[in-house]
């Protein structure tokens, strides 16, 4: 079954985590990934804890499976001029150096949509190619605290950052959306483009949609709820009589009162507590006493069973390990085994795209540092043998 990306080459400038996400999305739709790394060290988290038995890095296997790696010194003449030949062969280009970084190495999108017209040039930085902040360092912690996120997350007296490093997976996300729409385009008009995601931007739009209108509309400063939730009341973790957590979250009015007629406190219905979202937003610590006070005589399976019969949403806490082991995720291929050379076999998310007709497929070993530079420099370039070996003993790849 053909991908629906298939026959669309990438170059990958990228490394760490927001490029590198982007790019294993395209190849999950069937892309070809030529990623580009520093001869000798290769991207930064090649060798990054945890390692797999043969010491490879299990963040690094995961973010790049089934991508084709070469060699170049781009801080070199020849390694320059290369990638640009790989440029005129490519569909995509997507870097996530600091804005500059690629016009001094003389790779800037102007440059290089000038040298191929059709050339759509994706560019993931801290905070975009424009801006007063353009040229200020920033790692995802960052991201996160300039768009807001971590003003929200938490509890009222201590900030939190989100534990997912979601600046980076959602800078990644949006950028491998935006290279889709501007194929699109090009296959409309033939014509190419230049992409500019910043990490500040991608959080305070996922941020801003919950808590904007707190500031905007009410003039407040949005609060700060644990784990409760802005619009969702009651919803909560609750202690349970067996030492255990569990959520529980009612999130449309008839939700509310199935849960209340389940704990025996159906006298709540009539009262502000079982009245609208504004109402019970003014009650919210007290809706949270109430049903506390009703989960701490009760197990955590008593808990589960009486919400699941009131078709109320209700979920144990679980740990990490049993998440690994959850039948919904398995029965979805959302937990996947790749085979390493060195490794062996690596566990592995598997593809969240579940596509009727062009699924993703994800299930490829991620590549050696400089595994394919004579496939790709001899297939897309025409060098011979001797000329990559004498490129290789040059310190060019």
């Amino acid at each position: 079954m053909a991908s629906v990306l298939e026959g669309i080459k990438v170059l990958d400038l990228t490394q760490v985590y927001s490029g590198p996400f982007c790019t294993l999305l395209l190849r999950d739709l069937g892309a070809e990934i030529i990623k580009v790394e520093r001869p000798d060290s290769g991207d930064l988290i090649r060798n990054d804890v945890p390692h797999t038995k043969g010491l490879e890095g299990g963040n690094f296997i995961i973010l790049n499976r089934g991508k084709k790696s070469v060699t170049l010194d781009l801080k070199t003449k020849k390694g320059v001029n290369i990638c640009k030949e790989l440029i005129k062969k490519v569909d995509v280009l997507v870097e996530n150096f600091s804005p500059g970084t690629m016009d001094k190495l003389g790779l800037g999108s102007r440059e290089m949509c000038k040298l191929n017209p059709r050339l759509i040039y994706a560019s993931i930085s801290a905070y975009g190619q424009t801006g007063p902040r353009r040229d200020y360092p920033g790692f995802d912690p960052i991201a996160q605290a300039m768009g807001g996120m971590i003003s929200v997350t938490g509890f009222p007296d201590n900030p939190t950052r989100c534990g997912v490093s979601i600046a980076d997976f959602s800078s990644g996300f949006f950028a491998s959306l935006s290279i889709i729409a501007a194929l699109y385009h090009r296959q409309k008009t033939g014509q190419g483009q230049s992409i500019d995601i910043s990490m500040q931007d991608c959080i305070w739009q996922l941020t801003s949609i919950e808590f904007a209108p707190y500031y905007f509309l009410n003039h407040e400063i949005p609060p700060r709820l644990g784990n409760g939730h802005a619009a969702m009341i009651p919803c909560n973790l609750y202690p349970t009589k067996d030492g255990e957590r569990v959520y529980i979250n009612a999130g449309v009015l008839a939700q509310v009162h199935r849960l209340y007629t389940a704990i025996g406190r159906k006298d709540l219905i009539n009262t502000p507590l079982g009245s609208n979202q504004n109402e019970r937003f003014k009650h919210r610590n007290e809706i949270d006493e109430i049903i506390s006070a009703w989960t701490k005589t009760k197990t955590t399976q008593e808990i589960q069973d009486t919400m699941r019969k009131a078709d109320v949403p209700c979920t144990k806490l679980p740990s990490f390990d049993e998440v690994c082991k959850d039948p919904q995720l398995l029965s979805r291929n959302m937990i996947i085994e790749v085979e390493q050379k060195v490794s062996g076999k690596v566990k592995v998310p598997g593809s969240l795209f579940k596509l009727s007709k062009t699924p993703g497929k994800i299930d490829y070993s991620a590549p050696f540092l400089g595994e394919n530079n004579q496939d790709v420099l001899s297939a897309m370039l025409g060098l011979t043998g001797q000329e990559i070996a004498r490129l290789d003993d040059e310190g060019v790849i």
